[in-house]
């Protein structure tokens, strides 16, 4: 008697262990579409914009201060950037991001 009951069990948990797999298959997809993909093309940008620094260009450093690009050092990965008159500030060229008040100004003008 026993062996028949473990038996049925067996074959109704087969069904329920592949919906089951199947499931989780699309939680993962749906993660991925919507949280781990765009996270990767936002990463692209940046890094695209860090590699086509230019001295001049206005920044936002990952402390959040804003500045302008006077000088970039490519052998030691550093940006020095002018936040006042006469202050200038060595930041990690990985900490420097595009300033976004002053790309929304371009693209107003250019309405």
């Amino acid at each position: 008697m026993t062996s028949i009951l473990l038996a049925s069990q067996a074959q109704g948990g087969g069904g329920s262990g592949m919906s089951m797999i199947i499931m989780m298959v699309a939680i993962f997809a749906i993660m991925w579409f919507f949280m781990i993909r765009p996270q990767q093309k936002k990463q692209k940008e940046i890094r695209a914009f860090q590699d086509s620094l230019t001295e001049g260009t206005k920044v936002i450093t990952g402390g959040g201060i804003y500045g302008t690009v006077k000088r970039i050092d490519l052998a030691a990965h550093v940006v020095e950037v002018e936040i006042a008159k006469g202050t200038v500030i060595r930041v990690d060229r990985g900490y420097v991001f595009a300033d976004t008040s002053s790309a929304m100004q371009a693209a107003q003008a250019g309405k």
